[in-house]
């Protein structure tokens, strides 16, 4: 069972979760929190798997939550939010969130990308992340010459960039997936970086997290 817990100021929408994610044989909600501060005493006092977490909250946000709870904790956060302001969704993906969806979702989009991320994959709606990529794309493009990265290492990152998936890398670069997916493995170990999307952003703005790494 993964054990989760639902963050969101508005009851009607943490109600409406807890039922719905009720109903999924393999989740067991714990709880609701209605801002930040709750949510982070919860995860530091409980065994949570799993945090569903709004962004505009009183008290504490979201994003600040995301931090406190990825640092202490062993918990995992995924943003679920109508919200989808450019500088929160890269300030809490740097903060440690490993997903970013819409409300809106299917309850089984939400469901998948649960067992996705206790699996250790990031996982960012497709929307926002190509919202991501606009705003980032009217920036001038970043050195990374710093990185002494292989021109393989380079095309990698920037596929990933692009959003696309191993088997599409794959394609492109003319290998095979299993190649691709050590490439990226590899990548964000010299890197010392969690997850693809933060390579991503690395690409696109030429730092992660707080400052350049």
């Amino acid at each position: 069972m993964i054990k989760i817990l639902v963050v969101d100021d508005n009851s009607f929408i943490t109600g409406g979760l807890e039922i719905i994610m009720s109903t999924m044989e393999d989740i067991e909600v714990l709880g609701a929190a209605q801002n930040g501060e709750e949510a982070v005493a919860f995860c530091q006092a409980n065994e949570v798997d799993v945090v569903l977490m709004d962004v505009r909250m009183p008290v504490m946000d979201g994003v600040e939550a995301t931090k406190r709870i990825t640092e202490t904790t062993r918990t995992k956060v995924i943003i679920l939010t109508t919200f989808d302001d450019d500088t929160s969704i890269l300030k809490a993906i740097e903060n440690g969130a490993k997903g970013y969806l819409l409300k809106n979702n299917d309850p089984q989009i939400i469901r998948h990308t649960i067992v996705s991320v206790m699996q250790n994959q990031s996982i960012i709606q497709e929307e926002i992340w190509d919202k991501v990529k606009s705003s980032l794309g009217k920036e001038s493009e970043p050195d990374l010459s710093r990185l002494q990265l292989t021109a393989r290492e380079l095309d990698v990152m920037k596929a990933v960039a692009s959003g696309l998936s191993n088997k599409e890398i794959a394609k492109n670069l003319f290998i095979s997936e299993g190649t691709v997916a050590n490439n990226i493995s590899a990548l964000l170990g010299k890197l010392g970086l969690d997850h693809r999307t933060q390579l991503a952003i690395l690409y696109l703005t030429g730092h992660v997290g707080g400052g350049e790494r």
